[in-house]
């Protein structure tokens, strides 16, 4: 049978976590959420719905992914897939059994959930994330013939293949890390698109001025860092 593990970062998530983790499939062997120093219930919540909780104080979304890979490291039977999901519920986590398809079926290393436009819910992309997830994506096409049309966090990858990517990065360019490892390395990867919601309460990216330039900064750095390595 098929261990999978769910990585779940979450910052001040208390109206969305609930919801996120009741609706992830049964399949799954366990729910990590990382609270990554929220100041409101979103440990407790996560707890009570039946989640493994783990504290990361130093905040970043690669700070709390890196967490969750640190709790998995120690387990004694590690998981076969790990999937990422975000906390605020723009996802549809029962989808993760679409994720999980091609990777069980068609052994296939790394599946990206994207966020296609026709299935996306109006406003649950602002401007300046579609402009940069195509500036991003079209960045690596012209560099090393990607394929890939989006930096979603929703995304499931064999857990052997993410230890050997040697993820590094502690903030925004975790996502764009990850896949310019992939492709670097010339692994299995695919898109599946998933549907895609207004999130519960402000992103700490997108809603603001000061984390869409961090992100921007943060993700073209990486795309030249690894094209001219």
């Amino acid at each position: 049978m098929t261990k999978i593990s769910v990585i779940i970062p979450a910052y001040n998530e208390e109206k969305a976590i609930a919801n996120v983790i009741r609706e992830i499939p049964k399949i799954v062997s366990e729910i990590i959420v990382v609270n990554n120093n929220s100041t409101d219930n979103t440990s407790r919540i996560a707890f009570e719905n039946g989640a493994t909780v783990l504290s990361e104080k130093r905040k970043g979304y690669g700070y709390a992914c890196l967490k969750g890979l640190e709790y998995i490291a120690l387990q004694e039977t590690k998981p076969d897939i790990v999937v990422f999901l975000d906390g605020d519920y723009s996802d549809y986590p029962d989808e993760l059994t679409k994720l999980i398809d091609p990777i069980i079926n068609k052994n296939i290393d790394f599946v990206i959930g994207a966020r296609v436009a026709s299935l996306r819910e109006k406003g649950s992309m602002t401007p300046q994330q579609v402009f940069g997830n195509w500036l991003a994506t079209f960045l690596m096409k012209l560099f090393f013939n990607s394929k890939f049309t989006d930096l979603g966090p929703f995304r499931a990858i064999k857990y052997d293949t993410l230890l050997d990517l040697n993820m590094q990065d502690k903030t925004y360019g975790w996502t764009v890390e990850m896949q310019l490892k992939i492709l670097k390395k010339h692994i299995p990867y695919t898109e599946i698109p998933v549907h895609y919601k207004n999130r519960i309460g402000v992103s700490k990216v997108s809603g603001t001025v000061k984390g869409t330039a961090m992100a921007g900064i943060k993700i073209i750095g990486w795309i030249f860092k690894y094209a001219f390595k």
